[in-house]
C-alpha cells in the first residue's frame, strides 16, 4: 500500500510539473515577443531588437537546455500570430526573424562546391608533385661532363 502511495505521487507530479513549465515558456515568449515588437515599433533595429528579445527568452527557459534562435523566433512568432489584436504592428516585422532558407540553402552548397574544387586542385597538386618526383627519380646523380672524351 505504502508502494502504491509512492508511485502514485510520483506519477501525479509528473503529470503536473510539465503543465506548469509548458504555462511559464508560453508567458516566456509572449513576453519576448512584446519586447521584440516594442522595441522594432519605437525604431530600434532588428539585431538590437531580437538580442533583447532572445536574451530574455532564453533566461527565463532555464534548465538543462537553452533554447535554440529558431525556437525563440518560433515563440515569437506565434505570440504574435496568436495576439494578433495586441501585436497587429509587428507583422512587419517577422519576416526578419526567419530569414529566406533558399538563399541560405543556396550560399550553403556554394561554399561546398567551392570547398571541393580546393580539395581537388589539392588533389592534382599532390598527384604532378608525385610524378615530378618519379621522374627526377629516373635520372641519375652521375653527372655528363661533355668535354670529357
Amino acid at each position: 500500500m505504502q508502494r502504491c502511495k509512492k508511485k502514485l505521487i510520483f506519477l501525479t507530479l509528473g503529470i503536473i510539473s510539465p503543465l506548469s513549465l509548458q504555462t511559464y515558456k508560453v508567458n516566456a515568449g509572449s513576453f519576448g515577443a512584446e519586447i521584440f515588437c516594442t522595441m522594432r515599433d519605437g525604431g530600434n533595429d532588428h539585431e538590437s531588437s531580437w538580442d533583447a528579445a532572445y536574451t530574455y527568452i532564453k533566461k527565463q527557459k532555464g534548465g538543462f537546455f537553452k533554447v535554440s534562435p529558431k525556437q525563440a523566433a518560433a515563440q515569437i512568432t506565434e505570440s504574435v500570430i496568436r495576439d494578433r489584436e495586441t501585436f497587429s504592428y509587428c507583422v512587419q516585422y517577422l519576416n526578419k526573424l526567419h530569414p529566406n532558407r533558399k538563399l541560405i540553402r543556396e550560399l550553403e552548397q556554394e561554399e561546398e562546391r567551392k570547398e571541393k574544387e580546393a580539395q581537388e586542385k589539392a588533389e592534382k597538386r599532390k598527384q604532378l608533385e608525385r610524378e615530378l618526383e618519379e621522374a627526377n627519380e629516373d635520372f641519375s646523380e652521375e653527372v655528363i661532363d661533355r668535354y670529357s672524351y
